[in-house]
């Protein structure tokens, strides 16, 4: 299981924008490399084959043009990722959830059905609303069906939806509600659903009398319907691998709610006690535990504690995306992507321009070989080197994920104020200024710490002549 998830609906974020992100984590004991891509209609594929199941579709005429973040080697698919399309709509796939054998056994999985590998490279060139996406993803996942339990998230200027999968071939799916942020970390998280409130909740057709048939709904008769009850899991590994997640991040965004890390009840989404920002996200999606017994950095605690959960900002992430779309903005800049790579409390996150005609290389050239031209392999250098050593180093990592974030914010500000007197504004070259701006301070980071790190080496020995 791997990812950490969060949505900010538009009244709930700093500036009325929709706000998506997750963490993309690799399986444990493996690195996956990423890129970023921008797929146009010339290079999407009309024939479309899955690497890891016998799943083949022809896809529809005339994609969108759209950004995503697929493997940087392509030997598993292309795992796309998250993206926003021409239409500045946005998708996030995917979080892999959690299920129960009551579910598997009424709707099993289908082995050769879609999964993660190919979600959004199936949904996001065809849509052009949130809702649409859910529709059209419900659509393939009723008549295909998948081999796994994944939750995929939707955002356009107004809205936000979440889509989980029940079993092989059932769904649901829900409205963010506009002033309230959603934690999900590996579990099926809705915790509440109206079946005769189309405008707020959608399902696959067949939802209640398979629920019914099956005797899947574990609520009283006077309770609201519960999917995390009915669809979910309650297990010892999510107390320690799922739940602490949930309720690190409302910790932050709701200090003043005391809740355990271990339960059940943690609420699916929240009102924040004041409005969520890009730096926010940045700082829970790279979260250890700060001050708290379960920091494995902290001096809380103890060696049993500090291993008991899984961090949110864990060593094997490979990439997060925070999808940003704006309102308030002219269509060419309303779609912000904000990227990152390697494993989060290390690095920083960088804007750009989705409406754009080409990604700058030092986001692209991922190899193979470990590289100090690509972005990805720089991040996972810092992480590295940075780790033996966290309370050394963490002051020159915050220091730059502090000026090149804001740095970011006056890109987006400067492009913002040229496109308000009607100037014309290349996005791609101002995307490539931003990118040379975080190459040049990357590298001087890579420096620092190369450096600060050799001196702190178990040889060293203070005599020298």
């Amino acid at each position: 299981m791997s990812c950490t998830t969060i949505l900010v609906g538009k009244k709930a974020s700093y500036d009325g924008s929709t706000l998506v992100a997750r963490t993309e984590d690799s399986q444990n004991g493996d690195f996956t490399p990423k890129k970023m891509a921008l797929m146009t209609a010339k290079n999407h594929p009309r024939h479309y084959q899955s690497v890891l199941s016998r799943f083949a579709i022809d896809l529809p005429d005339k994609p969108l043009t759209y950004t995503s973040v697929p493997d940087a080697l392509g030997k598993d698919g292309i795992w796309a990722e998250a993206g926003i399309n021409s239409e500045n709509v946005a998708m996030s796939a995917t979080e892999t959830i959690t299920t129960n054998a009551r579910v598997l056994g009424a709707d099993p999985l289908v082995e050769d059905g879609i999964g993660e590998e190919d979600m959004l490279t199936l949904v996001l060139p065809y849509i052009k609303s949130a809702r649409e996406g859910v529709l059209r993803l419900g659509q393939l996942l009723s008549q295909y069906g998948t081999y796994e339990s994944n939750g995929v998230a939707f955002s356009d200027e107004n809205e936000i939806w979440w889509l989980e999968t029940v079993g092989g071939h059932h769904w649901i799916a829900r409205r963010v509600p506009d002033d309230a942020y959603v934690t999900n970390p590996n579990q099926l998280g809705i915790d509440h659903f109206e079946f005769n409130n189309p405008d707020e909740y959608l399902c696959s057709e067949d939802l209640k009398d398979f629920i019914n048939k099956y005797h899947l709904d574990l609520t009283y008769s006077n309770e609201h319907f519960n999917p995390r009850y009915a669809f979910g899991s309650q297990r010892d590994k999510d107390r320690h691998y799922n739940t602490p997640r949930a309720w690190m991040m409302q910790k932050f965004l709701n200090p003043e709610v005391e809740q355990d890390p271990r339960s059940f009840a943690i609420p699916w989404c929240r009102k924040p006690y004041r409005k969520v920002t890009i730096e926010d996200i940045k700082y829970v999606l790279s979260s250890h535990y700060q001050d708290t017994i379960y920091d494995p950095y902290g001096p809380e605690g103890d060696k049993v504690s500090r291993k008991t959960f899984r961090t949110i900002g864990i060593n094997r992430t490979s990439q997060t995306s925070i999808l940003q779309v704006r309102s308030h903005q002219a269509k060419d800049i309303a779609g912000i992507q904000w990227i990152a790579f390697g494993s989060m409390p290390f690095n920083t996150m960088v804007p750009f321009f989705t409406q754009v005609t080409d990604m700058p290389d030092y986001f692209t050239n991922t190899s193979e070989n470990v590289s100090t031209d690509s972005f990805y392999w720089v991040n996972r250098l810092i992480a590295a080197i940075a780790d033996p050593h966290f309370n050394h180093h963490d002051s020159d990592i915050e220091a730059y994920a502090e000026k090149t974030m804001a740095q970011g914010h006056a890109m987006l500000h400067a492009v913002e104020e040229l496109m308000a007197e009607g100037k014309g504004v290349n996005l791609t070259q101002k995307n490539q200024e931003m990118s040379d701006y975080i190459q040049i301070e990357t590298q001087a980071l890579l420096n620092k710490i190369l450096f600060d790190a050799s001196n702190l080496m178990t040889n060293r020995f203070s005599l020298s002549d």
